[in-house]
């Protein structure tokens, strides 16, 4: 399987592939510093807009901790329509890639449930 190169790597291979041109590497080694430094300010702190989804997502977590399985309406309608029912399936989609909820299916209705 082939590996993809990054911009960093293939502006190290261009690098050295012009040593005798000293104005190209000038231009090529600024892009590659400037491409480095764009990549060393992305910080793992979740955004305010990840956060919020996380507190949302355990508020679901709670809802559903009684054992029941519910419709994306029935939770919905229980937070009052708080959430759209977008936002509500797209968390839910989350949590069921995070192991954390089970999606069912009965009568062509999706049901969900804790793990």
């Amino acid at each position: 399987m082939k590996k993809n190169i990054t911009r960093v790597e293939a502006l190290n291979l261009a690098i050295a592939a012009l040593t005798d041109n000293t104005d190209a590497v000038e231009v090529l080694t600024t892009i590659r510093d400037s491409i480095a430094k764009a990549n060393s300010r992305k910080s793992d702190k979740p955004t305010k807009n990840q956060q919020a989804n996380m507190d949302i997502k355990s508020r679901l977590i709670a809802f559903m901790g009684d054992g029941n399985r519910y419709t994306v309406a029935d939770i919905v309608k229980a937070f009052d329509n708080e959430y759209s029912s977008q936002k509500v399936s797209a968390l839910l989609r989350q949590l069921i890639l995070a192991g954390e909820v089970v999606r069912e299916e009965d009568k062509r209705k999706a049901l969900f449930r804790l793990a």
